[in-house]
């Protein structure tokens, strides 16, 4: 296998770096020699995950860490449902083998390409108004700290650094296996159809509580959203997916192949895109399928875009969504991409965007290429105004000062990332911005 590249670019194309040199670990020793290594030469320390987020949270300047080799689940108890997963592992990869032992994450987001570690750091979620996102999933984390030593965390085991590490942003040290929570198997039905937004944000609160998870798809330049409703099926129900006809005509031609053409169209005549986009919005159709449960959650994504998202407390969704339908048409460039709006239940991680309050989500989007700036620095201002907390993974401006005021815990978070890494070995540009200097 070749040697890793030292040049780094996520997903997006938002971000790039040059790291001055690559290490693969392919065993905790291995891990542990590095990081020691590092550690006692002043160097800093990158786990680049898969480079899926639009920040560059996993950018590396110095020393980036490839754990690609470091992958696979290493223990499965299908009494208990716990799974131990090394960080490397894709969630594809890791919902594939969950599959094999007739088991399953309870809720996931809609892009499966994250490592696992990645996805909890960033505070990745999926949708359910009674389900929290994929950190909460998480029964206890080993972490390779500065000085090389090993640590385990769990609710009983270290309590606070457990606390603070299922949303570390890879502040606290390299994640090398996660214990998750996992249940049998099961059946997810979805339906997905048109309605129009007035309707949907008047029975929001209904939608949220009558269906396992809810989300809806809203392009800014029409009328109707997308609804999507996924609810669990009885154990032992068999799945029953759209054919592969269909499937490949709705989700690979349709929304992906003809979506993309038309964006790269709005992208070359923006004067188009109010019109293409109230198009796309009509040509949206019904359908119900059900499926075992990762293969509904996740969506394949061909088009490039950029992203930003805030969580906001969900009872301002209503003002918040009011004020961007109001204000986004107006925009001297037009938007080509869909808002999408999720939910999730709070939890108790410091840094999670759910960090005790029941959450709404607004995620805005550009066709990669078209002129965004505008665009997301209306969404901020909004968003900011109701409290709004950014996702770690999506573009954002905020610096530490503004952060440390929608975080109770902010400051233990900075407190015991000193403690623990008093030399910034595991900072970057980025996290400087978010968390602060150490």
């Amino acid at each position: 296998m070749a040697a890793p590249s030292t040049a780094w670019r996520n997903w997006a194309g938002t971000e790039a770096a040059v790291a001055t040199s690559v290490a693969r670990p392919t065993s905790l020793d291995e891990l542990t020699s590095v990081v020691a290594g590092a550690g006692r030469a002043g160097r800093t320390v990158r786990a680049r995950g898969s480079g899926h987020s639009f920040t560059a949270v996993g950018a590396a300047h110095d020393l980036a860490l490839d754990l690609s080799a470091w992958t696979g689940v290493t223990d499965a108890d299908p009494a208990t449902g716990l799974v131990t997963v090394r960080a490397g592992t894709t969630l594809r990869a890791l919902n594939a083998e969950l599959d094999r032992l007739g088991l399953a994450m309870t809720n996931l987001g809609d892009i499966d390409a994250q490592t696992v570690a990645g996805a909890i750091a960033t505070g990745t979620h999926g949708t359910g108004a009674r389900f929290g996102g994929i950190a909460t999933q998480v029964a206890a984390l080993e972490l390779v700290l500065a000085d090389g030593s090993v640590v385990r965390c769990s609710a009983g085991e270290r309590p606070e650094l457990f606390a603070a590490a299922r949303v570390g942003l890879g502040a606290l040290g390299v994640v090398t296996t996660v214990t998750l929570h996992t249940e049998p198997s099961f059946v997810l039905a979805a339906t997905e159809r048109p309605e129009p937004l007035t309707e949907v944000l008047a029975a929001l609160e209904d939608n949220c509580a009558a269906n396992d998870h809810f989300e809806f798809y809203w392009f800014p330049y029409a009328a109707n959203a997308l609804t999507k409703r996924n609810n669990r099926l009885p154990a032992g129900a068999v799945p029953a997916p759209l054919s592969p006809a269909r499937q490949f005509v709705e989700y690979r031609l349709v929304e992906n192949t003809a979506f993309g053409a038309l964006c790269r169209i709005g992208r070359a005549v923006p004067a188009l895109v109010p019109a293409l986009n109230r198009f796309s919005a009509s040509v949206l159709s019904q359908r119900s399928y059900s499926d075992v449960s990762h293969r509904v959650f996740a969506t394949n994504r061909d088009v490039r875009f950029v992203e930003s998202e805030y969580a906001i407390p969900r009872g301002a969704l209503p003002e918040v969504l009011g004020e961007l339908r109001e204000r986004v048409p107006r925009l001297a460039n037009p938007v080509m991409f869909p808002v999408e709006v999720r939910v999730a239940a709070a939890d108790d991680i410091w840094l999670s965007t759910a960090y005790e309050r029941d959450s709404a989500y607004i995620a805005v989007h550009q066709f990669v290429g078209m002129p965004y700036r505008e665009y997301f620095d209306l969404f901020e201002s909004v968003a900011g105004a109701a409290g709004g907390r950014p996702h770690w993974g999506k573009m954002h401006s905020l610096d530490a000062a503004v952060l440390r005021t929608r975080y109770p815990r902010f400051d233990d978070f900075v407190a015991l990332r000193a403690e623990l890494d008093p030399a910034g070995t595991f900072t970057n540009p980025y996290l400087e911005r978010v968390l602060g200097k150490v």
